[in-house]
């Protein structure tokens, strides 16, 4: 914002800064008013008041001149597989209609008639609520995941269906998923200067599946969920920061350490295992040790892909990421079955059908959830919540098989489903709070004395 008006013979122009006033002194005479430039702001009381701007625009005007966004801009890595390459083109076209967008934004504002208090309110409201549904879909997403860990061992110790024919199974069905970027006309195969990184997104989330499938092989269902969600949290803080420098807060960061914690107590060995004085078999280690190894292979590879689908957010759609993870999945999925020789088993029963569609829905409304949040949450806060996944499936679990879990495990479970229930409560208590820090900075300006 800047006004002028005139001090004897000099004119003084005055930036006003959320943060900080400045001010300076230019000798220009005669003065001569300039277009554009307004020379006095309406005060509570005046004749339009009402028709200030909106907090859409104060608050997109408090991200753009952040100090902390220019200097973060200012040293951004040239990165060419998670940098955005025509950014600046896409600025500098926005940058150019400024004039006749904020002209529209204010003819707008005087039509609305409504105060400033109002659209505050609104605006408020809005965003609690998106982030509310955006936490629902995670939640609903952890316990799609743990049902799932649930349904591929009752496959497995029941029907005979081997997890990587399970992974083609869900694969070859999430292929109908092509039919929503063909219904809103989109490339299904993403928008051109876009598609090689959305290939290596579909093959990092295909490999990480594999892996983590095949490691079911050589470890026990639950140790090997449990070591992939574990190691996918971590890698994926680091590699976000790495990548596209998106930090955790310190309370994100002390709660997400807390659920990791947890997750590690869960891994601990329970008495038969730490106390069998059998020796234990060269062979029977190595392949504990492989399966121990594709768990966190697995990690690796889906917080890569977290962080790449973060990176094309604004890009790519969700039904073509569901799309991309299909159809790579059909061709890695067969190449994973030969390269570890796992038998072919078809499901002969009906309800060996129904536990295979069962586990097709929980993928997809798992796959669907997590997705929709990366777009507005930090990668290593979605796979944090997912660690809800383990407490879900112990539980469904005892409830097929009562076996009692050992204390690690109850305490371990525990302190993820208070890490997860702090973090969601953390993320939406405070945003009215948030809302009227802002509204008060905001009135701030307008009650300036600098006109």
């Amino acid at each position: 914002m800047e006004s002028t008006h005139l001090l004897g013979s000099s004119k003084k122009r005055v930036k006003i800064h959320p943060h900080t006033v400045t001010a300076k002194y230019a000798t220009h005479t005669p003065y001569s008013p300039q277009p554009g430039v307004h020379t006095h702001f309406p005060q509570p009381g005046d004749e339009g008041y009402d028709d200030a701007p909106s907090f859409e625009d104060f608050g997109s005007f408090l991200e753009e001149t952040s100090d902390r966004k220019q200097l973060t801009e200012g040293k951004r890595w040239p990165l060419t597989l998670f940098g955005s390459k025509d950014r600046d083109a896409t600025v500098k076209p926005q940058a150019a209609g400024g004039g006749d967008g904020s002209e529209a934004g204010a003819r707008a504002a005087k039509g609305s008639g409504r105060g400033v208090g109002e659209q505050l309110a609104s605006f408020g409201e809005a965003s609690v609520s998106a982030s509310r549904l955006t936490w629902v879909g995670l939640v609903g997403a952890a316990l799609a995941h743990g049902c799932l860990i649930v349904l591929t061992r009752l496959a497995s110790e029941h029907f005979s269906l081997g997890p990587l024919f399970l992974l083609l199974v869900r694969s070859i069905v999430q292929l109908l998923s092509v039919a929503v970027p063909l219904h809103r006309g989109e490339n299904p195969f993403g928008p051109e200067g876009y598609r090689l990184r959305l290939l290596c997104y579909g093959i990092a989330y295909s490999l990480s599946l594999c892996c983590a499938y095949s490691s079911l092989t050589f470890v026990s269902p639950g140790n090997g969920m449990t070591t992939w969600r574990l190691s996918t949290t971590a890698l994926s803080a680091t590699l976000a920061f790495l990548l596209l420098e998106e930090r955790l807060g310190l309370a994100d960061g002390i709660t997400i350490a807390a659920g990791l914690c947890g997750l590690g107590l869960v891994l601990l060995p329970t008495e038969d295992e730490s106390n069998s004085g059998a020796p234990t078999s060269p062979v029977a280690f190595w392949r504990g040790a492989f399966g121990w190894s594709l768990s966190a292979l697995a990690g690796l590879w889906m917080a890569l892909a977290l962080v790449g689908y973060r990176s094309l957010k604004e890009r790519v759609g969700v039904g073509t990421a569901l799309f991309t993870v299909s159809w790579t999945g059909c061709l890695l999925a067969p190449a994973s079955l030969v390269l570890l020789q796992e038998g072919w088993s078809w499901p002969v029963s009906a309800p060996a059908w129904g536990v295979v569609l069962g586990l097709v829905a929980c993928s997809v409304a798992a796959f669907l959830g997590m997705t929709h949040a990366l777009t507005r949450l930090h990668p290593a806060l979605v796979s944090a919540s997912q660690s809800l996944e383990v407490p879900v499936a112990m539980l469904l679990h005892l409830a097929v098989l009562p076996l009692a879990p050992t204390a690690p495990e109850v305490v371990g479970n525990v302190m993820v489903i208070l890490s997860v229930g702090w973090l969601v409560a953390m993320k939406l208590l405070p945003s009215r709070g948030g809302g009227r820090r802002q509204r008060e900075e905001y009135e701030e300006i307008l009650d300036s004395p600098i006109k």
